[in-house]
């Protein structure tokens, strides 16, 4: 598997294409945004886009889902049933955050529970529910690979807010603890956000989460 961080709209929320070397078909993870220019890498790479995966429905996550789905025809995978009501108000939220496109709701063709797959070619990534940002976060992991995308859960010295509707510290705490750390000290993340870190580098140094 290969994999490519594309920062999109004001929020410069981390986008990431990821495609199988094998067969060239890919995924999208959060197209938040800027479709047109992500299209245009997608092109460079030689890459077919099958579907969207979507971590969680905040607008810089997930705004630019609707048209994406509409111009290539390919299905949605995620997030979890309990950010519906965040996805039924992406127009709402473009309101009153603004990303400078217009975002649109959408219904998933397959809402994503923990336990389950999402493939692509011939990569098959696991799926993690990891509630506290929001109550239907999900997170993507490639096990062979060790390299985990997981949206605005965990950051590089930081968390995601909890702040939001429906958003919860503890759960978000226990989410990381109990779903994210067992994966393993040497998975390398791709946060919502930011740059690049890995699990035990985070339960070392990251003032909310580190051991002890």
């Amino acid at each position: 598997m290969q994999a490519a961080i594309v920062p999109v709209t004001p929020f410069q929320q981390n986008c990431t294409l990821m495609w199988c070397e094998e067969t060239m078909e890919g995924a999208v993870v959060d197209p938040g945004g800027e479709i047109d220019r992500l299209l245009g890498i997608v092109d460079e790479q030689g890459i077919k886009l099958v579907k969207i995966l979507v971590t969680h429905g905040h607008i810089d996550h997930a705004g630019g889902v609707a048209d994406l789905a509409e111009r290539l025809e390919i299905p949605i995978e995620g997030p979890h049933k309990d950010d519906k009501f965040w996805i039924d108000g992406l127009a709402e939220q473009g309101d009153r955050f603004g990303t400078g496109e217009l975002a649109r709701s959408f219904t998933p063709d397959r809402w994503l529970d923990g336990g389950d797959t999402v493939s692509f070619g011939n990569v098959i990534l696991q799926v993690r529910h990891c509630p506290g940002h929001t109550p239907g976060h999900v997170i993507f992991f490639h096990e062979e690979l060790r390299v985990a995308q997981v949206g605005d859960v965990l950051f590089q010295g930081s968390i995601g807010r909890t702040d939001f509707p429906k958003g919860d510290h503890d759960t978000l705490l226990a989410s990381i603890r109990n779903e994210l750390w067992p994966l393993g000290d040497d998975v390398t993340f791709i946060p919502g956000h930011g740059p690049t870190s890995t699990f035990g580098q985070e339960r070392r140094t990251n003032p909310f989460v580190a051991d002890g």
